[in-house]
């Protein structure tokens, strides 16, 4: 049997196909550019051509794109969009026209705007990953399981708020890997962005099996595997975009905190860390520093953590903290996790095992 597992983050989406007859340290393995990079710098291109552009395709993850769509409007060009396209710029419609963007008919024909530049919108582009496994004589298997961060469908409240509380419902129902884990047909409708990944995904590609999970969830799952990890456990995983630190017991996610990368230093998520170990982090404490949020369900407290792990690209913000900077009792027990000797494949395994486990419950319910 053979696995594609894809996480897609901020800055790349890191690629790996898995196959049960080999090791699983001889996988194989691509780290290239996410797809929101990829498409803010078709937008950057257009804008230096002095050109319109029109978005076709689906909702997908923002950031770097909806950053160049803005700066595009602030250089006096037009922006046509369809709406399904236009979702990931923001879930208000309305807003989005206040901005200037023109919203279109999905058979537009783009000579009706002057042949803007067209650029197609979507999370997970099958042809691009099926040329790239086939230009080395690898054919593109029937099983894949993906991560994207999915703020869910907020048209008239913060997606801040909104994300975390699907997060704090998950955690109060027991936190366990599977509940952060869903097949094609099980996605939540708020989850536009996993939803519209998943379809296309099978729309394009006949597919046995299609299994998805949010990018932190997925790492946070995927360090545990490190050897070094022993339960209870804090696990912080330190992405391009979001930070989140996990309480971890049992294999159940029983407290978790979410911020924005941009905002923290090493020191910050270092007393983070301890802060919501000792359980005296409060979700307003988070939100009001323009993170998303913190909920606790239940701490054994610091003393009872057996190992912090932590992972993700940007975890060079607690590396590089001095000696002096560090807790000493909190670094006697942190690792930075690399699950089967490979740091930046952590969303991958978290990826993989839920896939496992689903497939093993299906097993033994025959």
């Amino acid at each position: 049997m053979k696995i594609l597992t894809v996480d897609v983050g901020t800055g790349t989406q890191d690629l790996m196909l898995y196959d049960t007859e080999k090791d699983i340290e001889n996988s194989l393995v691509m780290i290239m550019p996410s797809p929101t990079t990829i498409v803010a710098d078709r937008i950057k291109k257009a804008t230096e051509r002095r050109k319109n552009i029109l978005l076709r395709g689906d909702v997908m993850g923002g950031g770097p794109s909806v950053r160049a769509i803005k700066d595009h409007i602030d250089r006096g060009y037009y922006v046509y969009a369809t709406e399904k396209a236009a979702l990931t710029i923001n879930d208000n419609i309305e807003k989005i026209r206040s901005m200037g963007i023109k919203i279109v008919e999905e058979d537009t024909d783009p000579l009706n705007y002057g042949d803007p530049v067209e650029i197609y919108l979507q999370d997970i582009e099958m042809e691009a990953i099926e040329n790239a496994l086939g230009s080395f004589g690898v054919d593109m298997p029937d099983r894949i399981s993906f991560a994207v961060q999915d703020h869910g469908n907020s048209p008239d409240i913060s997606n801040r708020i909104y994300r975390f509380s699907i997060f704090k419902q998950l955690i109060d129902n027991g936190g366990d890997l599977a509940q952060f884990a869903y097949r094609i047909n099980d996605i939540p409708p708020e989850f536009t962005r996993m939803t519209s990944a998943a379809k296309n995904i099978a729309k394009k590609r006949a597919m046995k099996e299609i299994i998805v999970m949010d990018t932190g969830p997925a790492a946070i799952f995927g360090a545990l595997l490190d050897t070094n990890a022993v339960q209870p456990a804090i696990v912080v995983n330190v992405g391009n975009g979001h930070t989140l630190i996990a309480l971890v017991d049992d294999n159940r996610m029983v407290a978790l905190l979410e911020h924005h990368t941009s905002a923290l230093e090493g020191m910050a998520i270092q007393k983070h860390i301890i802060n919501m170990a000792h359980g005296t982090t409060s979700f307003d404490d988070i939100f009001n520093e323009g993170g998303h949020g913190c909920h606790i369900r239940y701490t054994p407290g610091i003393e009872a953590i057996m190992s912090v792990m932590i992972t993700g690209p940007r975890r060079n913000l607690l590396s590089e903290l001095s000696d002096k900077e560090k807790d000493s009792d909190l670094w006697k027990k942190l690792y930075f996790a690399a699950p089967f000797g490979n740091m930046m494949l952590s969303g991958c395994y978290g990826l993989l095992t839920p896939y496992i486990k689903k497939c093993e419950d299906e097993t033994l319910k025959r």
